[in-house]
């Protein structure tokens, strides 16, 4: 069974993303906020982690900037799940070191093959 790291701070959104996952027979680790993410990531070593960008403490570009400077985490792909949206804010997420963007609000729909994409 396939781990993957939900690092976001919004319960609504975790909730979905969260069953959306599971009933797809993967397994979901979560964190609230950045810090508590990178630490989860270091003990859990997840195939892939879902990072929101607007978080307490410390943003997901950092997070990404952190995970990307761990040498047993900088392999583990990242994908930005976010409702920025504006022109550059992909390519800052790309830049910050996610492999890729979602964008808020998530489409069931579609959502398990783009996430699918990255592992």
């Amino acid at each position: 069974m396939k781990k993957v790291l939900y690092i976001e701070d919004n319960e609504q959104n975790l909730y979905l993303v969260r069953f959306i996952l599971e009933k797809h027979g993967y397994e979901v680790l979560s964190a609230l906020d950045g810090r508590e993410g990178i630490d989860l990531a270091a003990a859990v070593k997840p195939d892939l982690i879902l990072l929101d960008i607007q978080l307490p403490l410390m943003d997901g570009y950092s997070v990404a900037r952190q995970l990307r400077a761990n040498a047993d985490l900088a392999s583990i792909p990242i994908v930005a799940v976010t409702s920025y949206a504006m022109a550059g804010d992909r390519d800052k997420a790309l830049a910050a070191g996610c492999n890729g963007y979602i964008e808020k609000p998530i489409n069931p729909d579609t959502f398990m093959q783009q996430v699918e994409s990255h592992l």
